[in-house]
Order: C-alpha cells, then sequence, then structure tokens
C-alpha cells in the first residue's frame, strides 16, 4: 500500500480573545495532516496537530515543529505503523496522526468508532465555559450560558479579585441550587500552596464540584497533601502533562490521589494515552473526563468521538467539549450544540482545509 501525507498550516482568528492565567490568545496555529492511500481512492484521514505555547510539552518553534511532525509522518508513510513509543513525549503530533489514520480506517467517516454519538442517535452533555474577565463580563457570559440551558458550568477563576470570583459564585448560589446548576471551577495553578485549603473552604461553601489544578504543577508532596485534606473533590489536568510513561503515570496518581483526572488529548498522550490515564484512574476509583485543548472542529470532532467510544452510550457525566464556537474561521463541519449537548449531524461532511 502507498500512503501519502500532506501537511497543512493554517491560522485560526478567535472571535474574541480568550483570556487565560497565562495570558491572551488572539489567534492559534494548527497544523493538519491529511492521510490519504492508493487502497481508498479519493478517501481521506484528516487530523489536527495543535500546541498551546507554555504549556504543551511538545510546544516549540513552528518551523521545528513542522519538521518533527513530518518525520512522524515520513515514518509512517514508509511502514503503515504509528510509533507510539517514539510519540509519546508528542503527544499533540500523535492524537493528530491518530485521527488522520482512524479517518481514513472508517472509510472518511466522521464516525471513526461506531458509536451512538457518532451515528448522530446522542449527544454528549458538555459543561457551558465562562472565560476569565471582569465581574461583569463573567457575570454576562454565565447568563448567556444559563439561558443557553446548561445545567453544568465551568468558571475559569483567577483574573480577578478572588473575594469579587466568591461574589460571582455566591450570587449563582442564591439563584440556582447544586440540582439546578452543577459548577465548576478551573484555578489554572492560580492558588500558592499556603492560600489553597482557604480558598477551597471558602469555595466548598457554595456546592462546587470540583477544582481543576488549584496550585500549580510539579508540587507533587503539597498537591497530594491537599487532595488528602480538600472540602471539594479536586481534578488534576496540567499536573498531567508530559507525564507520559506508564510507569511515572502510575508514581504520579499513587502519590496524589486527586479525586479526578481530567483529559485533553493533544496535551496528555493522543487517542493512546487519554484511554491509558483513564483505565490507570477507574483501576483506583478516581473519576475522569475529557476536555478539548482550544481545537477547531478537526479535533474537537475526534475528542468527541473518543469520548463517546471510551465512555459508552448514555453518558451522564458533562465533558469539555464546547469549544468549537471559538473561531471566525473554523474548519466547517457537521457539529453542533443543542441545549447542553455536543451533537453530530447524520449527514456526512467533506472537510475543507485552506
Amino acid at each position: 500500500m502507498m500512503r501519502k501525507i500532506t501537511i497543512i498550516s493554517k491560522i485560526l482568528h478567535f472571535l474574541q480573545p480568550a483570556e487565560t492565567s497565562r495570558g491572551v490568545y488572539k489567534t492559534r496555529q494548527s497544523f493538519y495532516i491529511s492521510l490519504t492511500s492508493d487502497e481508498e481512492p479519493g478517501v481521506v484521514g484528516i487530523g489536527e496537530c495543535v500546541t498551546l505555547p507554555d504549556l504543551s510539552c511538545d510546544a516549540m518553534p513552528e518551523k521545528e515543529y513542522e519538521n518533527k511532525l513530518r518525520a512522524f509522518c515520513n515514518d509512517y508513510e514508509r511502514t503503515g505503523i504509528i510509533d507510539y513509543e517514539a510519540m509519546r513525549n508528542y503527544p499533540s503530533m500523535l492524537f493528530g496522526l491518530e485521527t488522520a489514520v482512524a479517518q481514513l480506517g472508517s472509510k472518511g467517516s466522521l464516525n471513526f468508532f461506531d458509536t451512538p454519538f457518532g451515528r448522530g442517535k446522542e449527544g454528549i452533555p458538555i459543561n457551558g465555559l465562562v472565560w476569565m474577565g471582569t465581574f461583569d463580563e463573567m457575570f454576562q457570559r454565565l447568563e448567556t450560558k444559563l439561558k443557553q440551558g446548561f445545567h453544568c458550568v465551568k468558571l475559569k477563576i483567577g483574573a480577578i479579585n478572588f473575594e469579587r470570583e466568591l461574589d460571582l459564585i455566591r450570587h449563582i448560589r442564591q439563584s440556582f441550587s447544586a440540582k439546578d446548576v452543577e459548577l465548576r471551577v478551573d484555578a489554572n495553578g492560580g492558588f500558592s500552596p499556603k492560600e489553597a485549603l482557604s480558598r477551597l473552604e471558602a469555595l466548598a461553601k457554595y456546592d462546587i464540584h470540583s477544582i481543576e489544578q488549584p496550585i500549580k504543577q510539579h508540587q507533587w508532596a503539597e498537591m497530594a497533601q491537599l487532595c488528602a485534606n480538600t472540602p471539594l473533590p479536586i481534578a488534576l489536568d496540567e499536573e498531567l502533562i508530559g507525564v507520559n510513561e506508564h510507569d511515572e503515570k502510575v508514581e504520579l496518581l499513587e502519590t496524589i490521589r486527586p479525586q479526578y483526572i481530567i483529559l485533553k488529548p493533544s496535551l496528555h498522550g493522543g487517542m493512546a494515552g487519554t484511554k491509558e490515564w483513564i483505565e490507570l484512574a477507574n483501576e483506583r476509583n478516581m473519576g475522569s473526563w475529557i476536555t478539548s485543548a482550544l481545537e477547531s472542529n478537526v479535533g474537537l470532532n475526534a475528542i468527541a468521538q473518543l469520548t463517546a467510544k471510551i465512555y459508552g452510550s448514555g453518558i451522564t457525566h458533562a465533558q469539555g467539549l464546547g469549544t468549537g464556537q471559538l473561531f471566525a474561521d473554523n474548519i466547517a463541519m457537521p457539529l453542533e450544540i443543542r441545549g447542553d449537548q455536543l451533537w453530530i449531524s447524520q449527514k456526512e461532511a467533506h472537510i475543507h482545509i485552506v
């Protein structure tokens, strides 16, 4: 079999600047893998490779990234085999290649794994994301999410004074009980180890479902102590980045003992690494969910298909898959949000990367 991979570079533009604790994103550099083979004329598999600067373990200058990606693609063209061990430390590249191979294997369908979601028969519940901003901005964004029908809302905190953020959360709880709205917060490592426990105690008064990454990663002893004494569940996110070997993953989970882990395939080992993390967490009675990481619709669809495959039919726990409406020049795909669920249309679509 003859295989050919073309790499396409594209810059996406955010509709509104995406403010995080690590800075403000206005554009997004993505590389798309287009895979074809002579055994399936006219069939194309497309995957997205994208990193988050200062966060992804395989982030590097654009030309260096493209050259490394090209080398992995050349290996796949020659062998037809994804070298998972060689690509463990390059999760965004692995995820893109896995996606392209999965779509080619499904004869170009977006339904990679033949799931009810992929067939357009089920939606996947998702959380509504409220980005960092001023108090008024966050309040308005929150009101919009609630009006759209979201029952789980995730607040990015750390951009304004903590007391003002508590005011916002207090307001939510005055109007909506935990039965009405599940609240998750993401601190992105914004608390110091000394202040973290007292802040978690303040948040716990408002029936918070969980908090993501309360302190910066690579402080295992402090995070373990926090997880052992926390009044509300802690979910690890950034902590998992760069922990790519099986034994390292076991050591992290055994040491820190988090209540949840959150998986972003482009950050946490691609599809294979995400499955491995979840299997290890399940063995230790730790919960998990999957989120996107500011991908275009190409990556978002792949993550959603993977989520449906891993968790099976009838998912009830909200996933973080609602970022597909961020870009002014997104890749057109039959993904849509209905209420608080992500759905894929039953109609097939051809993906055009310009």
